[in-house]
């Protein structure tokens, strides 16, 4: 029943809690995304702000350029190696910042002007390809024959040395039929946008991680006064439950005290007074017929059995010894019994409290030790065996252990034995724990609260 009424108030809980948490995630995975969505676009946005910038800061430089030889490309002619070596000259000498440089080539892809990278003058390179395997100065070339216009690509940066994102702005010299250029290195455009997108993307984890917390703190208010809302009505069924079990326990341990009583007292006298009869009579006949006599002993034969079964059946419902002798003296003789039947050494400590303990809790402590005794004599290959009884802060503990082989909890905890010991204890409210290694034995603990 407790688990029963447990059960439900989880699911009530739950039917509270579930569809807020799933209605949160929704709205906060929607709003995540959107919000991740939308600065993409904005990163997208700068970056190409960005790139605006330097696409006419590189159409400035080659106009530029272009001014500075125009009146020398005006007035000569194709093949004039003059006008060439001079337009050369003032290219190689047009540098600006730390990176910033003009180039000129050939339509087959020869270097004419490179002011930074002087050893490649006078070297093919048509064939040359970027870390991306983009084949640059060949698309740069067929860029300016067509008119010109920007290209983007990896090339060492002088100032570092090296390799970064650059972008070019290249026109054609038609009267000398060279391409001509200059290019930006744009790593700190990478930069920045980097770090606005891990600027945007700690935001959104920061506000994922308050949404996280903003519905922990509601789910734990949630429970908190669900909790306290049912705390009382759950205190008072647990303590009728509880009243109601032990009252039932007490019921069942008087009905039974009560009904071995009879049996031994009642029933078992009777039938042994019988069989003394019936023996004396068999004494009595044995000299006149034979057959007499051995019905007679065949009676008392089943006479006796009846008697032995009488008292199995008294022993299972109430020891008679925790009447007649007490818990203590009880546990005593059954620990003996075990040792002289098992060869097993029982080392026994008992210390009960001055004032007798009620029936209920006598009885489980009594069929506790005796059902753990009884799976030690079957199971544990033992050679020592373990009882301990004390009390302590109104609570009285019983401890079976033993240096048997033991075995996997998980797997036989199930077992019979240990079920019946369990639930003995939990009927009456008691605290139940086993603890068992393979190779290490096995101990077993109880306890029960006492007034």
């Amino acid at each position: 029943m407790k688990r029963v009424t447990a059960s439900l108030k989880t699911k009530v809980l739950l039917l509270s809690i579930v569809p807020l948490i799933l209605v949160t995630v929704a709205i906060t995975m929607i709003s995540l995304t959107q919000a991740r969505i939308l600065s993409e676009q904005e990163i997208n946005t700068f970056e190409e702000n960005l790139l605006r910038s330097k696409r006419q800061e590189l159409e400035h430089y080659v106009e530029m350029a272009m001014n500075a030889i125009e009146h020398i490309v005006r007035r000569s002619e194709p093949g004039d190696e003059a006008a060439e070596r001079e337009v050369k000259r003032i290219l190689n000498d047009l540098t600006y910042g730390d990176d910033g440089y003009f180039f000129v080539y050939d339509p087959d892809g020869v270097n004419l002007v490179h002011p930074i990278q002087p050893e490649l003058v006078g070297e093919d390179l048509i064939g040359l390809q970027d870390a991306n395997g983009k084949y640059v100065i060949r698309d740069l070339i067929d860029i300016a024959e067509k008119g010109g216009g920007f290209y983007r690509y990896v090339w060492r940066k002088p100032s570092k040395g090296d390799l970064e994102d650059k972008l070019s702005f290249v026109v054609q010299i038609p009267k000398f039929n060279w391409m001509m250029g200059t290019g930006l290195y744009i790593d700190d455009i990478a930069k920045e946008v980097a770090a606005i997108r891990l600027k945007v993307t700690r935001n959104i984890r920061n506000t994922f991680f308050t949404v996280v917390v903003i519905l922990a703190g509601t789910v734990i208010i949630i429970a908190l006064v669900g909790v306290a809302i049912n705390m009382h009505a759950s205190q008072l069924a647990d303590e009728r439950l509880r009243e109601l079990a032990h009252r039932h326990v007490q019921f069942q341990v008087g009905q039974r005290r009560n009904f071995a009583r009879e049996l031994h007292d009642g029933i078992n006298q009777l039938m042994v007074s019988v069989k003394f009869r019936l023996e004396l009579a068999r004494d009595k006949l044995r000299k006149q017929d034979d057959s007499a006599v051995n019905d007679l002993e065949k009676g008392c034969d089943v006479l006796n059995m009846a008697i032995q079964e009488v008292r199995r059946v008294s022993h299972d419902l109430r020891p008679i010894q925790l009447d007649d002798l007490g818990l203590e003296s009880a546990l005593y003789s059954m620990t003996s019994d075990f040792s002289e039947r098992t060869g097993i050494d029982a080392n026994v400590r008992i210390e009960l409290p001055e004032q007798r303990l009620p029936d209920d809790i006598e009885i489980t402590l009594y069929r506790i030790t005796q059902e753990a005794l009884t799976n030690i004599e079957k199971h544990a290959e033992a050679d020592n065996v373990g009882l301990r009884i004390w009390s302590r802060e109104r609570f009285i503990w019983v401890e079976i252990s033993d240096d048997g082989k033991g075995f996997v909890p998980d797997k036989q905890e199930s077992g019979i034995g240990l079920l019946n010991m369990r639930e003995r204890t939990e009927l009456i409210s008691g605290r139940f724990s086993m603890r068992s290694k393979p190779g290490a034995g096995t101990r077993i603990r109880a306890g029960f609260a006492i007034v």
